[in-house]
C-alpha cells in the first residue's frame, strides 16, 4: 500500500485547502452557501482522492482515482474565476491561488503520467 502523506502533490494540495478556507471566509455572507461550499467540496475532494486512490492496489486504479483528483482541481479553478468575475476575491489572492492549483495540477498530470509509463 501507498503512504499518500508521501506524495508531494498531496501535501500541496491540503495546503491549498487551507487556503481555499480562508478565502471563502472573506466572501459575502449570502455566498458562503453557494460557491463557498461548492469551492470546500471541490478543494478537499483533491487531497481526498489521491489517498483513497493510494490505497488501491492496482497503479491502473490509483491513476484512475488521480484523474478525479486532476477534474477536482479543473473545477475548483473554474469557481475561483467564477468567485473573482463576481468580485469575491482580490486580483493578488486570485492570482495566488490559480498558481497552487495550477501546481497541483502539473504534479497530478507528472504521477499520473509516471504511472502509465511503467505499466
Amino acid at each position: 500500500m501507498r503512504n499518500f502523506r508521501n506524495y508531494e502533490v498531496w501535501n500541496q494540495a491540503i495546503a491549498f485547502v487551507v487556503e481555499i478556507y480562508r478565502t471563502c471566509r472573506t466572501f459575502p455572507s449570502f455566498e458562503r452557501h453557494g460557491i463557498a461550499d461548492q469551492l470546500h467540496r471541490a478543494s478537499v475532494s483533491i487531497p481526498s482522492n489521491i489517498a483513497e486512490g493510494a490505497s488501491r492496489v492496482t497503479e491502473k486504479e490509483f491513476a484512475h482515482y488521480l484523474r478525479i483528483s486532476m477534474g477536482s482541481a479543473f473545477e475548483v479553478e473554474t469557481q475561483l474565476v467564477i468567485a473573482h468575475k463576481l468580485g469575491y476575491i482580490l486580483d493578488d489572492v486570485f492570482e495566488n491561488l490559480l498558481v497552487a492549483i495550477h501546481l497541483i495540477e502539473r504534479q497530478l498530470n507528472n504521477l499520473i503520467s509516471s504511472i502509465q509509463q511503467s505499466h
